[in-house]
Order: structure tokens, then C-alpha cells, then sequence
């Protein structure tokens, strides 16, 4: 399997409501340092892939081209997912619990 089908794999094990990091989705495929592959495997990912529910370690959303940001805060908010003042995802909906045995 490589780099990108084992990123859609972990992603769609992410419930809906919650939110992991690219990093964390780097680590759970076994290459830590790959964050930034990450995000581009999800630029290109298939449609069941639910791309949305990856943010950035501090919980804001990777700025993505035109109104690429406005549709995944709006996607996560129909999926229950809150944020700050800020616009960053609150701390609880990370998926700090998912582990590389929920991908299979």
C-alpha cells in the first residue's frame, strides 16, 4: 500500500465530530515527518475520503483556494465540531484516542 492509500485508510476511520492533525495522521502511517504529504494525498483524495476532518495541530484549517476553508468549517460544524474565537477547533473533538488499529 502506499504513502496516499494508507492516509485515505486513516482518514476514514475518523468518526464524524471529530478531528485529527496532519501530523497525527503522518505518524499513524508510519512516516512522522510526512505532515505535508499529508495534506497534499488529501488535496487529491477520492470523494469518500472525508478530507475535512484533518486541521492543523493547533486546530486551525489550512488555508485552501477559494473558499476551501469556509466549506470544511462549514462541513465540521454539520458534523457537530465547535470553534474558538479564534476559529480554531475546540480541543475536544481532536481524535487524540485514534490509534493505527482503528484504521483496518
Amino acid at each position: 500500500m502506499n504513502f496516499f492509500e494508507l492516509v485515505y485508510r486513516i482518514v476514514r476511520a475518523v468518526p464524524p465530530g471529530q478531528v485529527v492533525s496532519y501530523g497525527q495522521v503522518a505518524f499513524l502511517a508510519g512516516n512522522p515527518r510526512m505532515a505535508r504529504q499529508v495534506g497534499w494525498a488529501l488535496h487529491v483524495c477520492p470523494s469518500d475520503v472525508p478530507w475535512q476532518r484533518v486541521v492543523r495541530k493547533d486546530g486551525s484549517l489550512a488555508p485552501l483556494p477559494p473558499d476551501g476553508s469556509s466549506r470544511q468549517r462549514a462541513l465540521l460544524e454539520a458534523e457537530g465540531v465547535t470553534f474558538d474565537a479564534r476559529g480554531r477547533v475546540i480541543r475536544r473533538h481532536f481524535g487524540d484516542g485514534l490509534s493505527a488499529r482503528d484504521e483496518a
